[in-house]
């Protein structure tokens, strides 16, 4: 195993090393100058180091790693010239798709997504987000588990129905502000969003896996269509990156990533998003690199990102930016001014001039440092440069290592099938005989024996009452006008009758 990755040839061969690969990265460039080539390099040198990849496919054409290359001239001349050996491989690939149509469906339960995140996800006010929390932490309370939408929109129907009763209890809950978060559900479930949530979840095993012969699996979801709702894509990717901090154990340094994540349409993750959630994006980015994982951000140009999070990023591949706006002409000079100068070209006009195929390249060396930047050929790929066709992909899924794990969704019982039950419960209390006292009343106490003192009268019960009671009085309510309807409708019948 060799103990870089092979990025291309400048003045000498530029290798992305192994043990510094978890220090983040970045990848801009504008539109056609050769990204997606340099991040399928990336990630088939790393699948050939033993390193899991998951990258998202934005454009459709990512997934041409799974199949091997064919002949290409220019790419011939371009290997002869950095005095390399083209040899057709494809890298061990596993496809999937949160809608469940080009790859094995990725699910993750609602509460594991957790509000912040569905908030973000459903653009929410920070009024609205609040009520989704109290919605949350009264679920928690009550142990009624929120794994897909239905279990979201049955616990906010029980809130409005309940405002009062949990406003005492968590804060105000106003019946309009849930009225508004699930008319954002139905426009999430109309974009398809609702087969993401529920289970079976995924594992995070499963994208961390290495064939039989040691190689890194390259997962590669479909985002094609995904990137059409792009708060869903960039939440789910965020929720991923989250996941893994969350759950790693710590491993230092070591010696290869345990996971490379290229996060496409990086510019998507921070667009108009709020200070908490930005807060959460740098402390992943900043700590996740102890737990093995190196993230890789891949954008047209370095502005898009934070300065707190590009400050992370120790290694970067700059493709050709224009500048013809002034906006253009900041970011232009916010990119040059991010690498180690080279004394031998101006920086900011090799990044116009560079051509496709071409990039800017500074790496970290042994000590941690980054090398001076140098213009650099990136090396061709071995691998299928454009899409695969739909019976290849069938064929690469068949072979899948997960195939038949997440295919098949599973319904367990949870607070949707919960709420229903304690409906059907109190409606069946509802409509029990009377009781022989008359109203349901207990029966008027016995006098006290002659001689002794009246009994003290019982503690009074609480009038605070828990979310099942509350969801239990108001299903009671809604039984007793049913009952009077159904009675009403028989007294009339009956009149008509004669």
């Amino acid at each position: 195993m060799s103990d870089g990755v092979l990025i291309g040839f400048s003045d000498h061969l530029e290798n992305l090393l192994l043990n510094r690969a978890n220090r983040h990265g970045l990848v801009a460039g504008a539109t056609g100058t050769g990204k997606t080539v340099t991040l399928q390099v990336l990630a088939q040198g790393l699948s050939d180091a033993g390193v899991p990849v998951f990258a998202a496919d934005v454009k459709g054409d990512l997934c041409g790693v799974a199949e091997p290359g064919t002949p290409n001239a220019k790419f011939e001349e371009r290997a002869k010239l950095m005095g390399l050996t083209l040899n057709p491989q494809a890298a061990p690939t596993v496809f999937w798709d949160l809608f469940g149509e080009q790859g094995h469906p990725i699910r993750a339960t609602v509460s594991e997504m957790g509000p912040l995140l569905i908030s973000r996800m459903l653009d929410l006010n920070d009024v609205q987000e609040g009520v989704l929390t109290v919605v949350f932490r009264a679920a928690d309370d009550e142990g009624l588990l929120l794994l897909d939408l239905k279990d979201l929109q049955a616990a906010l129907s029980f809130a409005s129905e309940n405002a009062k009763e949990l406003g005492a209890k968590y804060g105000n809950v106003s019946p309009a502000t849930v009225a508004t978060i699930q008319r954002k559900l139905l426009v999430l479930e109309d974009q398809g969003g609702a087969g993401f949530f529920g289970e079976p979840a995924l594992q995070l095993s499963d994208i961390m896996r290495t064939d039989s012969s040691g190689r890194g699996y390259v997962n590669i979801l479909a985002a094609d269509k995904l990137i059409a709702s792009p708060r869903l894509y960039a939440t789910f990717l965020l929720w991923l990156m989250s996941e893994l901090f969350e759950e790693l154990p710590e491993v230092g340094d070591p010696e290869k990533p345990r996971l490379a994540f290229f996060f496409d349409e990086a510019h998507l993750l921070f667009r108009d998003a709020p200070k908490p959630l930005l807060e959460k994006v740098e402390q992943v980015v900043r700590l996740i690199r102890s737990k093995g994982v190196g993230v890789y951000f891949v954008t047209q140009n370095p502005a898009d990102i934070p300065e707190t999070v590009l400050g992370q990023l120790g290694n970067r591949i700059q493709h050709a930016l224009r500048a013809y706006t002034p906006t253009e002409q900041k970011g232009l000079k916010a990119a040059s001014n991010s690498f180690r100068t080279n004394p031998a070209f101006d920086t900011a006009e090799a990044i116009q001039g560079l051509g496709v195929g071409e990039a800017l390249v500074s790496v970290l060396d042994e000590k941690g440092a980054p090398t001076v930047v140098q213009k650099t050929l990136i090396r061709p790929p071995v691998s299928r440069l454009g899409p695969i066709t739909p019976a290849e992909r069938a064929a690469i899924m068949g072979q899948s290592p997960v195939r038949g794990l997440y295919d098949t969704v599973k319904d367990r019982e949870s607070a949707f099938e919960m709420l229903k039950a304690r409906a059907a419960s109190a409606a069946a209390a509802a409509q029990a005989p009377a009781s022989p006292w008359g109203g349901g009343q207990e029966p008027a106490p016995a006098p006290a024996p002659r001689g002794r003192a009246p009994a003290a009268p019982r503690p009074r019960a609480s009038n605070r009452q828990s979310m099942g009671e509350a969801f239990t009085k108001s299903l009671l309510r809604q039984a007793g006008s049913t009952i009077a309807r159904e009675l009403m409708r028989g007294i009339l019948g009956s009149m008509k009758k004669r």
